[in-house]
């Protein structure tokens, strides 16, 4: 049996000082600690995850490439020129490559960049959010309110935002689900981080528009708040949605997400130290666990070792987990995890059955009855199969086996 603390005292043990926050293993996506993590919030320029995520989508359909060039809007432009956003400056005039653009994107949070990615794959700002928002629902995300592909409040869109959304409009979703949204990206397009990490970089190096565009992660290695194993991913700041940050870092082999939510310290008031001092709290907690074997493979429940089986040349037939159960548990052990079979097959079963027939999965719970949690859609397919074969029974081995049913139901 493994020794666990359930998240009610893990909340009181991770000093977590943001409206929402949540840590999640990466790769199964088992939630380690959650804090009003399904709140709807904003998410200011975490936002440009999911416009990553479509633009690695389109090169990956070979909608565009690396190399097409991006002529410059007026709207693109224009914004581009504002001083209170994060940007590197487009000239009218100009045309720039999807990789600068990206690259901006990801490492500078440049907004202007952003929309013009997202014009470049769907035409209009306004059709590129559609597929946002529509793409949030195939990963699972049903929170998700997409507005603008910046995560800007609209109201800095100079007039110019998509049309049918409100002037002052934000993006918002939960914790858990900007979570998804991390996982998603990095399950199917983890060259992500080949950018995310790089801590600084010149845009257009050598030309008069040059900027040094600095990674606004300085929990970076070799930035002002580095963190151990920390490779990215995305920082989030309006006034509507605090400082917010989904970092992400792996040690040892284990890779944790991070995503704090309106993060402020001891005083109340939120700042870029704040966030950064949330997510190292989130993940030192994180990596205080380590991977345990709860079950292994080919093992039975104790009293649960078989199913009936009706019409077959035997009653019972054996049952067991088809896969070795893991999770991360961790190191300070409290609690106990236990296991319990859920059937998913009627009983009894008719023969023919055949091995490796599913019949159930495997449910893990702390000490006081709890489901260990998982991302939405992420949960491990821990089943319970049959570990043998019944043949079904000949016609009259079933018919004097009713025969001797019934006498005995008259007895």
């Amino acid at each position: 049996m493994i020794l666990v603390p359930n998240r009610v005292q893990a909340e009181e043990t991770v000093p977590v000082l943001a409206d929402a926050a949540i840590v999640v293993d990466a790769e199964t996506g088992q939630i380690l600690y959650g804090q009003n993590d399904e709140a709807v919030l904003g998410i200011a320029s975490m936002s440009k995850m999911m416009s990553e995520y479509l633009l690695f989508e389109a090169i990956e359909e070979g909608i565009v490439s690396w190399d097409d060039e991006y002529e410059v809007t007026d709207y693109s432009h224009r914004i581009s020129q504002d001083l209170r956003l994060s940007n590197v400056p487009l000239r009218r005039d100009g045309s720039y490559t999807m990789k600068e653009l990206y690259e901006a994107m990801a490492i500078y949070s440049a907004n202007a960049a952003t929309i013009g990615i997202a014009e470049t794959i769907a035409g209009t700002e306004k059709e590129f959010v559609q597929m946002m928002n529509d793409k949030a629902k195939e990963l699972g995300i049903e929170d998700a309110h997409f507005v603008n592909s910046t995560g800007l409040n609209n109201s800095f869109l100079l007039g110019m935002h998509p049309e049918g959304t409100g002037e002052d409009e934000e993006n918002t979703m939960s914790a858990r689900s900007v979570a998804i949204l991390t996982k998603a990206l990095l399950d199917d397009y983890p060259e992500i981080l080949d950018t995310a990490k790089i801590p600084e970089l010149m845009f257009r190096e050598g030309t008069p528009d040059q900027i040094r565009m600095v990674n606004w992660n300085t929990m970076l290695p070799g930035m002002d708040h580095e963190y151990e194993g920390m490779d990215g991913l995305k920082t989030g700041t309006t006034d509507f949605a605090g400082h917010s940050f989904a970092g992400t870092a792996k040690r040892d082999g284990v890779r944790l997400i991070a995503v704090v939510m309106k993060a402020v310290d001891a005083k109340g008031e939120g700042s870029y130290q704040a966030r950064f001092d949330a997510t190292r709290a989130l993940l030192d907690y994180g990596f205080e666990f380590q991977e345990a074997e709860i079950m292994k493979a080919g093992q039975q429940f104790m009293g649960q070792e078989s199913l009936p089986v009706s019409k077959g040349e035997k009653d019972q037939v054996a049952i067991a987990v088809k896969e070795p159960v893991r999770l991360l548990a961790p190191s300070t052990q409290q609690e106990v995890y236990r296991t319990e079979l859920e059937l998913t097959a009627g009983t009894p079963l008719e023969a023919a059955v055949e091995e490796g027939q599913l019949v159930g999965k495997v449910r893990v719970l702390d000490s006081e009855g709890n489901e260990v949690e998982y991302l939405k859609g992420e949960k491990p397919a821990a089943v319970v199969a049959t570990t043998e074969t019944v043949e079904r029974a000949n016609w009259f081995a079933i018919s004097m086996k009713g025969a001797v049913d019934f006498i005995k139901g008259l007895f």
